[in-house]
């Protein structure tokens, strides 16, 4: 029993360093992971910001137009897009 005992003391701080590498490599792996996501959060609320800024300058252009040239301009942009 004394010789097991030998080799835990002998053993442990090994045991313990490797524990310590693998906790700090998740540490690491995880704050990788979320800073990902944020990332990525972040660029998608700018695309929605873009898009929403888009859809209220469209809204104030077509506001400022009367109802007969909008939908000229709307058979012009068909015409457009069905040639190309």
């Amino acid at each position: 029993m004394v010789f097991l005992t030998a080799i835990w003391v002998r053993v442990w701080p090994y045991i313990a360093v490797v524990g310590a590498v693998l906790a700090g490599l998740f540490a690491v792996r995880q704050s990788g992971k979320s800073a990902g996501r944020q990332e990525i959060q972040h660029n998608l609320n700018e695309q929605a910001a873009k898009a929403r800024e888009k859809a209220r300058e469209a809204d104030q252009r077509n506001d400022s137009v009367p109802t007969a040239n909008l939908r000229e301009r709307a058979r012009q942009r068909l015409r457009e897009r069905t040639k190309g």
